[in-house]
């Protein structure tokens, strides 16, 4: 993708820096080794995706254990 053609947005963008130490959080889950401010052009499609898909795995997560804490009777 040329400059210009990013489709990923923050939605909220007060959350953009939280966002960003996820990522980190979650590719260091994985298993890369990867610091913050790192180029990530080297890394491969498949360990990219890793990372989104270990970061979704713990939104869903934590989805879920706020529903269960909702329906728990008080």
């Amino acid at each position: 993708m040329g400059a210009g053609q990013k489709r990923n947005q923050i939605l909220v963008p007060e959350a953009r820096r939280a966002m960003e130490q996820f990522k980190y959080e979650a590719a260091t889950e994985v298993g890369l080794n990867v610091k913050e401010g790192d180029y990530w052009g080297n890394l491969t499609s498949r360990d990219c995706g890793a990372v989104g898909g270990a970061m979704v795995r713990r939104m869903i997560q934590a989805y879920e254990q706020s529903l269960a804490q909702q329906q728990q009777p008080r």
